[in-house]
């Protein structure tokens, strides 16, 4: 049934309109993002590598950093190799099967890291407002089980969206407004009805801001209570040490994906959403493992005992 969907389709391969129309930009954009790529590969990898190799990191609080770096570290390879090669190329082409995997992916990863972050605030309200059961509440099987659901939730929305793009017919225009397979952009290009793709993007959006951002939000208005009713000024500073970084990530994350989806699928939204989405797309997973590193002792120590043994 798909394959009869897609051969209804005229259009065999999409070209990326890119992040730039003018040639000069296009030169230096690729060593801004070639620097940005490579951080993010790098940085992600080593925050990973440290926790794996440091046995003062393993427990819950690392085990979910981990899986936030893994997500960054898979997540830049969906769309920023193809977008590199845009810069350079006279034409930046993908096939509609290419498209369409990319979407995917881009999808399952996003979805992914809003439920990482969920389970990042839960493990943290734990922490401060029920440090006695933390151990208990927080073990190994349930941190496995979170992170299980977090990954399951982001392939379900995937699915979705990618399921009901596949339904879609593109006739005449193949030119995408965006460096990569983006649900809004695509929707515009399409000579069929998109009413179903909309109500699907419309769920899964609000089940994502209703399901994390609740959490999330629940979670630091407890921490917040607990922190006030704190008499030590230590005990302040280490509830917001250990929350600082979390909540410049959400920060960011929510902040740049709010501004370039909450706005109607307009002309001008979508050239506006292709800038903002540099933020969640490119920025972030490069911000994380210094974000995370910077501000933590931890993970400094990590990295001065790791570069001992290498010297050694």
């Amino acid at each position: 049934m798909h394959m009869a969907m897609e051969n209804d389709s005229s259009v065999t391969e999409f070209v990326f309109m890119g992040l730039t129309e003018q040639p000069e930009l296009r030169l230096p954009l690729f060593f801004v993002f070639l620097l940005n790529y490579t951080a993010t590969v790098m940085g992600n990898l080593s925050l990973m590598v440290l926790i794996c190799l440091n046995s003062h990191l393993h427990n819950p609080m690392y085990f979910f950093l981990f899986n936030l770096s893994l997500v960054d570290f898979c997540y830049s390879f969906v769309c920023t190799p193809k977008m590199l090669m845009g810069f350079v190329s006279e034409k930046s082409i993908i096939s509609y099967t290419g498209c369409m995997t990319q979407l995917f992916f881009f999808c399952f990863f996003v979805n992914s890291e809003c439920y990482v972050l969920t389970a990042m605030a839960y493990d943290r309200y734990v922490a401060i407002c029920k440090p006695l059961v933390y151990a208990i509440l927080m073990s190994p099987r349930m941190c496995s089980l979170l992170m299980i659901g977090s990954y399951l939730m982001g392939f379900a929305s995937a699915m979705a969206h990618t399921g009901c793009m596949i339904r879609l017919k593109f006739c005449d225009s193949n030119i995408i407004n965006h460096y990569m397979c983006e649900i809004f952009p695509l929707l515009q290009l399409s000579c069929s009805s998109t009413y179903a793709n909309e109500l699907v993007s419309s769920l899964i959006a609000c089940i994502v801001v209703i399901v994390s951002g609740l959490v999330i939000l629940m979670s630091y208005a407890s921490i917040l209570l607990n922190v006030v009713q704190m008499s030590s000024a230590t005990g302040w500073s280490k509830a917001m040490g250990t929350c600082g970084s979390h909540i410049i990530t959400v920060s960011l994350f929510y902040g740049s994906g709010l501004l370039t989806y909450v706005k109607p699928a307009s002309a001008e939204s979508v050239d506006q959403g292709k800038f903002f989405s540099v933020f969640y797309t490119l920025m972030v997973p490069m911000l994380n493992p210094l974000i995370y590193s910077l501000r933590n002792k931890d993970v400094k120590l990590a990295a001065k005992r790791t570069m001992n043994r290498i010297t050694i």
